[in-house]
């Protein structure tokens, strides 16, 4: 019989996600990650072979199916849509600590100039979010056309809000748009 894993697979995959988001992809050296989960270097590289972008894709992974199950699935619920709206901004405000923690998409994104072997994971996810929120503006009595520019735009606000957050050191511009967000989307 093999010995028990001293961390459990979600235990370490929510200690490993704290690293990224707190230094980004490119900043986040072994020695961080064996900290943070309190794995030595052979330890990490037994669970993730492939190493550190391996772990990115796991938690990508996670994170998709958590989105998938929480947001995606409240956005296509048969809700009114103020209530669906009121329901993502209490989940959103869960996976962001209250503006505490890093937009999750810009974490693993890398800059223009390379290529990032998460692109297409994390534009997928960005694409389900903004589709989902625009299926919600349109349900409020929105064209298509408006519905996904009110979508984008509300993406935009809330991940740049995460932005100016962490640089300021205040959940306040993150708060500020959590409580108006159903007025960005359906006015």
């Amino acid at each position: 019989m093999g010995r028990k894993a001293s961390v459990g697979y979600d235990e370490l995959i929510e200690s490993l996600t704290k690293v990224f988001r707190n230094v980004g992809y490119e900043a986040a050296s072994l020695s961080l990650l064996e900290k943070a989960t309190g794995l030595k270097k052979a330890s990490l590289y037994h669970r993730f072979p492939q190493g550190k972008e391996q772990m990115a894709h796991e938690i990508i992974g996670v994170i998709k199916i958590w989105m998938e199950n929480n947001i995606l699935t409240i956005l296509s619920s048969d809700a009114p849509p103020e209530e669906r709206i009121e329901l993502l901004t209490h989940c959103l405000n869960n996976l962001y600590s209250g503006g505490q923690d890093a937009c999750i998409f810009n974490t693993f994104s890398f800059p223009q100039d390379r290529n990032s072997p998460f692109r297409e994971e994390i534009k997928s996810m960005v694409f389900a979010f903004i589709k989902g929120l625009a299926g919600v503006i349109a349900d409020a009595g929105y064209d298509q056309k408006e519905s996904y520019a009110r979508a984008e735009r509300a993406v935009m606000l809330l991940q740049g809000s995460l932005v100016i957050s962490r640089a300021i050191r205040s959940e306040r511009p993150f708060r500020d748009i959590l409580s108006r967000l159903d007025i960005e989307l359906i006015g």
